[in-house]
């Protein structure tokens, strides 16, 4: 089944590694077969892993682009360690759980998505300590 993308003017995405631009106008491409894409809204650029969810999500956006790479896998292994060693929330717990499953069964696209809810997750806790003071 073929992947249909529209895409906004300017917009850029990532497929396979290359970098595509679109022009001023909204356009479609179809993407026919498999391939690791990512919209500009899902890339975090290296100075922008200001977080420990970012700090998770970076090494797994960089499997889903560039395979299943153990220098980016130690990467995660690491700062999934450091990140469920201080949180006690079952919920997130659990995400961290399915995230590094995602991630054996090489499954990055899924493990991404699972990224978001733990970067919105501390995004969250952060805004209540911040409300807390």
């Amino acid at each position: 089944m073929a992947l249909k993308l529209s895409l906004k003017p300017n917009e850029k995405l990532i497929i396979n590694g290359a970098v595509i631009a679109n022009t001023d106008r909204r356009s479609t491409i179809i993407v026919h077969n498999k391939a690791s894409i990512l919209r500009e809204k899902d890339i975090i650029k290296e100075e922008d892993v200001n977080t420990p969810a970012k700090r998770i999500y970076f090494p797994v956006m960089l499997m889903y682009m560039d395979g299943f790479q153990n220098k980016y896998y130690d990467e995660f292994a690491i700062r999934m360690t450091e990140f469920m060693s201080v949180i006690s929330t079952a919920e997130a717990i659990a995400n961290c759980v399915e995230i590094s499953k995602f991630v054996m069964d090489k499954n990055f696209y899924k493990a991404l998505i699972n990224c978001k809810k733990l970067i919105k997750f501390e995004t969250e806790r952060m805004g209540k300590l911040n409300n807390d003071d």
